[in-house]
């Protein structure tokens, strides 16, 4: 076989792969943009939507995983072509983790939807959310355009993310303490502030991932946080 056929054989396979992945893309950001709608309006059959649709995106995931192994195993793609599948991985696993986060909002919704509305933070969780779908978006570009001024903009943003959350937090405390009838719920919107949080995160590992396609090198610096809380993770 010829070295101008396996590359063409790997391109077209890659190719797959990547169009696999702007697919999943699309349904992470309708699952967030869904997600924080229900939230809004307390929507239980949009929330619900959500969670029947993270199927969906496992499935992309998982189609995904299986097509790079399959190009590992028989393409034996050279270094910067391995990368490159490298990458199209990584991507997937951390879109499937915001699409994760994603169902775990609308699992959320449908519990606190009867609750007493704290007054301000389902528009500063929207805000949230929607700094987030941006933050994919611009990932996603970067790796397509191989544009890393792109993914390290997308990086330092993350911060930005982390500050919200945090302003987020104090609000939920203070709404807390002053009557203790918010608790329940104020709990509840803690976790869901904590799953827009981590998928600032998981945005950020993408475009990090971005860099390394194409730099060959992770950024050296490691990203500054701002999340100051110590509470606990949010459920699966």
């Amino acid at each position: 076989m010829s070295t101008q056929h396996i590359a063409s054989a790997f391109d077209r396979d890659l190719e797959g792969a990547q169009a696999k992945l702007v697919k999943m893309a699309g349904l992470v950001e309708d699952a967030m943009d869904q997600a924080a709608q229900a939230l809004e309006t307390n929507d239980l059959a949009k929330a619900e939507l959500v969670r029947k649709n993270d199927s969906a995106i496992d499935a992309l995931d998982e189609d995904i995983k299986l097509d790079c192994a399959k190009i590992l195993a028989t393409r034996s793609p050279t270094a910067s072509d391995l990368r490159t599948v490298l990458t199209v991985m990584s991507i997937s696993s951390n879109l499937e983790r915001c699409g994760d986060y994603a169902k775990n909002i609308a699992k959320r919704t449908t519990v606190i939807v009867d609750a007493k509305p704290v007054a301000g933070v389902a528009a500063a969780l929207r805000g949230m959310q929607s700094t987030v779908i941006q933050m994919i978006r611009d990932a996603l570009d970067a790796y397509i355009k191989r544009d890393v001024a792109q993914a390290e903009d997308v990086r330092a943003r993350d911060h930005e993310v982390d500050e919200m959350y945090n302003t987020l937090f104090r609000s939920l405390l203070t709404h807390m303490m002053e009557d203790t009838q918010n608790i329940t719920s104020c709990m509840h919107l803690h976790f869901i502030a904590k799953n827009i949080e981590r998928m600032g995160d998981h945005t950020t590992s993408i475009a990090e991932q971005v860099i390394y396609l194409v730099t060959g090198e992770m950024p050296d610096e490691d990203r500054q946080k701002g999340d100051f809380t110590s509470m606990a993770a949010p459920a699966e």
